[in-house]
This record gives structure tokens, C-alpha cells and sequence, in this order.
């Protein structure tokens, strides 16, 4: 079968290749540039825990070690901390809101991140980046895509699949005729890199109204991360309107934050780098054209109250990638490929839907909100979640009212994870007997099946894994109509013992079963794969329950 042709070779692009490649699927990458990119200290990104984890496992590189983990996060208006928090422990909220664990984001640089996906891709057998690649024709058909690129090698390209994952200037999107309605310049931020000593080492800032600026909206707002090696990124969010930056503006800018950070001398400090950055709020009417399909910034625009649009683009490449290794796999499944468009476009929505919301509140210029009691509070709250990835701002979307949900289940149990959410990182036991981490094990074109077994992590696995209900739920589990793996955890939040948990392979909850019911746990699957797949399947659930039955038998005569 043809390769998956993916045109663009940002972050969300290569990112896909490498999650393609990890199940089997190969995909020529269409890379517009001569496959360099620029180092730029003043464009950057903020990933939570799950996005970090998931370039980690396709890049084999601790990103970590490349970017800075922030000590803890500091909130000021004026003069006075509204809020601190301390990452890698529990925020205790006091205004109604639960304490949640809080792991610290990663910040690093975009050229880095992008550098270690290269990296990554330079001995994949699977995947070609071919550069200086510009895309300027689609062709579909019944059977595949065939695509035109222009430049010293043009060439046509024949795929199975084109997703066009090529900014928001799309060239994929505009050959398919996809509007992408939404507002322009939502918010301007001047941008500073610099190498400088703060006075909170490790900890991002957020400074509401600082003293020292009485202009622009709401008295002006700067926001502080640092990277490694000493270098701060600055931002200051600009006035309404298109009044040009300049270099001179930007400095003053600098030496002002500086001196009023400090409560002695302006402390010495190293300029590298400069940049505007302009947020757009925009959302493509389809994702999906017969064979073509759309992620990232060719999909969505987002950015303003601290979100950032690049991790929805990370998660729109996760979510696709199972999706087309299962319908280049096993054939075309309309209705799984179809769930693309509806999970993410409904996710990135809400998104765009709370932020719309808040700005009128927070960028409003004063009125009688400014004066209700409480207010300031809430405004600074609202922006937090943006920047930490928390609340309806902020927090990644959950596939709740997918299609790929199964129906009520019988045997369907609560855990801490709601149907449709990421699950949560656990310590399991794999099939081979090895002590690995759940998030470990996604991505790899399969369901997860997890047992929650209280005791078995400190036995060898031999001894357990043909005892009680384990024969039972394996032959279950073998049955399934998609591949899966058997694993085990002592416990996971909220789940009781021999609950059974079905993850889809990007990570998200399925469902949660009381104990093995073999029905239940393939009318799940068959769900999560988008309804009843092929006719020959029904002789393999055949073919299960009489292993199950066999199974019970062989369990009870012992």
C-alpha cells in the first residue's frame, strides 16, 4: 500500500511521521525548506506532562534534559503576589476548587524540539523527508491521493492518505476549498530573549499591571519563563491596533521590567533575540475531505490566555495516527477516520469557545466588573489555567461524546479517569514480565487492557499469569477485533480490585469493566474502532467465546 503523504515538516508534521512509523505505516514528509531550522530563542513552547511524554516515547530523547522544568509559578498584580505554586506537589485550592497534583510544564525552545524530531526521523527506514518540496496539487481517487510538489525535484507523489499539517497558510486546505473563519490578531505580544539573572530562579511569572506601565489594556501585562542556561523569555502584551515594534521600543521595554523587577540596580543582561507574536483565533469548517485531512495550525489557530496552539496540534497528530495505521492496516473504516474531525474539532472548540468567552472580561479595560469584589481574583484564575493547561482555557479536551463511545455497559464501573479522558500514568506488567510505565505502552497501533491486580507486582509474573481470572481475560483479550496487549497494575485512582480498563491507543479511557466480562469488553472495542468492522470478525467472536468457555473449564478443574 502507498505511503501516508504528510505536507509539512513543523513539529505537528514530523511528529506524525514518527507516530506512523511506530505502527508500521510509512509516509513521505513534504518539507517546503531545505530541512534546517533557524535557531530562535524568542519562539518557544509550553507542553503539559502528556505532550512532553508522548515526544519523548517517539523521539527517544529526554526532552527534559533540552528544555526547563519550572520550579513553580508566581502571579502578581501590581505589586502584590495573588498566587504562587509549587510544581510536582498538590495546589490547594480555597475557592471551591479541588486540589489537583500539579507536574511541572516543559519549556524549550521550538528549532530544539524540532531538531530532536529530525534527529529521530534520520534513521527511520520508514519514513522520507523530501525538501525543498513545494506542494501545489492534489489529485484524489477512489483507491488514493496522488500529489504534485514544485522545485529543483518536482515531482508527483502517490500516497494512500495527505494530511496536511502546513500552518495556518494551508496550501492543503485552500486545494480542498475549506474555509477557516475566525478572527485575526486577537492579541499582539512583543517577545524578548535574554540572558539575565531574576530573582526567581526556575519560576515562571505572570505580572498583571506592574507598576511601572499605566497604558495599554488592563495596565499593561508581562509574562516571564525561563529556559535553561539562564535565558528568559519575555512577553508583553501589546495595545489594540497595528502599531509597528520597534527595536528601540523593545528595549525599553526590557530595561523597565528589568528595574522593576529588582529592588537594586538594573541587573546586566544579554539581548538575543526579538519577535512579535500575533494570536489568531481560527477553525477550519472540515478536517477531513475524502483521503485528505488537516492538523494543526492548518486546522486551528489558537494561542491567547496563555494556551498554546502547538500542543493541540500534537494531540491532533495522536489521534489521527492510530486511526490511519488501523485503515492502512486493516481497510478503510469510514466511521473511525470520520471520529477525527469530531473529537478534535470539538476539543480545539471548546477551547476557542472559553477563551473567546474570558477575553471580554480580562482584556475589558475596567467598568463596573472591575470594581466587584472578588473579580481580580477570578480574572488572574482564569488566565492561570490558560497557562498551566488547567480548567476550560487551559486543560486538554476529553472525547466524552465521541462516537467512538461505546453504549451503557452492563459491567461499566467508575474510576478517577472519566470515559473519553487521557488516562493517568501507572506502573504496569507487561506481557513480557517487565515493570514499564502505562504511557510507555501507547502508540504502538494497539488497545491497552489493563487489570487492576493488587499484589501481583511483587511476584514474578509466571506465577500469576495462569492463575484465577488471568487465562480467562486473556483469551477475552486475544478475542478482541483489533490487536491488543494484556497488562497489570497494582492499583490505578479510583478503580477497584479486578476492575478491567480498556485505553485506546493514544491513551484515552474507553471504559472501565467490573471484573472479566468477555461480551462487554468486545462490545467496547468494536466501538472504540468505530462500530462493527469486517463480517469475518463475528467467526472470531465466535471463536472467543468457545476459548473463554474452554478457558473457565481449565480454570475451575484446577
Amino acid at each position: 500500500m502507498d505511503p501516508v503523504i504528510i505536507v509539512g515538516a513543523g513539529p505537528v508534521g514530523l511528529t506524525l511521521a514518527l507516530a506512523l512509523a511506530r505502527q508500521e505505516v510509512p509516509s513521505v514528509v513534504l518539507d517546503e525548506g531545505p530541512g534546517k531550522d533557524e535557531p530562535r530563542l524568542a519562539r518557544t513552547v509550553v507542553l503539559r506532562e502528556d505532550t512532553t511524554a508522548l515526544l519523548e516515547r517517539l523521539t527517544g530523547t529526554p526532552l527534559s534534559e533540552a528544555g526547563a522544568h519550572w520550579a513553580g509559578w508566581r502571579a502578581m498584580r501590581r505589586k502584590q503576589v495573588m498566587r504562587e505554586v509549587t510544581f510536582d506537589d498538590t495546589v490547594e485550592e480555597t475557592e471551591g476548587r479541588e486540589g489537583v497534583p500539579n507536574a511541572a510544564p516543559l519549556h524549550i525552545a521550538q528549532h530544539v524540539l524540532t531538531g530532536a524530531l529530525r534527529a529521530a526521523l534520520a534513521d527511520e527506514r520508514l519514513v522520507k523527508v523530501a525538501v525543498d518540496s513545494r506542494l501545489d496539487a492534489i489529485e484524489q481517487e477512489v483507491s488514493g491521493v496522488t500529489v504534485h510538489t514544485r522545485g529543483p525535484k518536482g515531482t508527483w507523489w502517490r500516497g494512500s492518505y495527505v494530511v496536511g499539517c502546513d500552518g495556518p497558510r494551508s496550501t492543503v486546505r485552500k486545494l480542498q476549498d475549506i474555509r477557516f473563519p475566525g478572527r485575526t490578531a486577537v492579541e499582539r505580544h512583543a517577545v524578548a530573549a535574554l540572558h539575565v539573572e531574576l530573582p526567581w530562579e526556575g519560576q515562571a511569572l505572570l505580572h498583571r499591571m506592574p507598576p511601572w506601565r499605566t497604558s495599554g489594556p488592563s495596565g499593561g501585562e508581562v509574562t516571564g519563563r525561563p529556559l535553561p542556561d539562564g535565558v528568559w523569555r519575555l512577553d508583553w502584551l501589546l495595545p489594540p491596533g497595528k502599531d509597528l515594534v520597534t527595536p528601540e521600543l523593545l528595549v525599553t521595554h526590557v530595561r523597565e521590567t528589568l528595574a522593576g523587577w529588582s529592588t537594586g540596580p538594573t541587573p546586566p543582561y544579554e539581548l538575543l533575540d526579538t519577535g512579535v507574536h500575533t494570536v489568531h483565533h481560527r477553525l477550519a469548517r472540515r478536517w477531513r475531505v475524502g483521503r485528505v485531512f488537516l492538523a494543526g495550525d492548518a486546522a486551528h489557530c489558537l494561542g491567547t490566555l496563555g494556551t498554546h496552539g502547538l500542543e493541540e496540534g500534537l494531540r491532533d497528530a495522536d489521534n489521527l495516527a492510530w486511526k490511519l495505521a488501523s485503515a492502512w492496516h486493516h481497510g478503510l473504516h469510514e466511521a473511525l477516520l470520520d471520529s477525527y474531525q469530531t473529537e478534535r474539532r470539538a476539543a480545539v472548540a471548546a477551547r476557542l469557545r472559553a477563551a473567546d468567552q474570558a477575553l471580554p472580561l480580562l482584556r475589558g479595560g475596567g467598568g463596573l466588573r472591575a470594581y466587584v469584589p472578588g473579580s481580580a481574583r477570578g480574572h488572574d484564575a482564569l488566565l492561570i489555567d490558560g497557562h498551566l493547561g488547567q480548567g476550560a482555557i487551559g486543560a486538554p479536551g476529553t472525547y466524552a461524546d465521541s462516537p467512538l463511545a461505546p453504549p451503557p455497559l452492563e459491567g461499566e464501573v467508575p474510576v478517577d479517569t472519566p470515559r473519553g479522558a487521557p488516562v493517568m500514568d501507572v506502573r504496569v506488567t507487561a506481557e513480557d514480565g517487565s515493570f514499564v510505565q502505562l504511557r510507555e505502552r501507547l502508540g504502538r497501533g494497539a488497545l491497552l487492557v489493563l487489570l487492576i491486580a493488587p499484589g501481583t507486582g511483587v511476584w514474578d509474573r509466571k506465577h500469576w499469569a495462569t492463575a484465577g481470572i488471568m487465562p480467562r481475560l486473556a483469551a477475552a483479550v486475544t478475542a478482541l477485533p483489533y490487536p491488543a496487549e494484556l497488562l497489570v497494575a497494582e492499583s490505578y485512582p479510583g478503580a477497584s480490585a479486578h476492575s478491567v480498563l480498556l485505553v485506546r491507543p493514544d491513551g484515552h479511557l474507553v471504559t472501565a469493566l467490573s471484573g472479566v466480562r468477555p461480551a462487554d469488553l468486545y462490545a467496547a472495542a468494536e466501538a472504540a474502532l468505530g462500530g462493527p468492522v469486517k463480517a469475518t470478525k463475528t467467526s472470531k467472536k465466535a471463536k472467543a467465546d468457545k476459548e473463554t468457555e474452554e478457558a473457565e473449564a481449565a480454570a475451575g478443574s484446577r
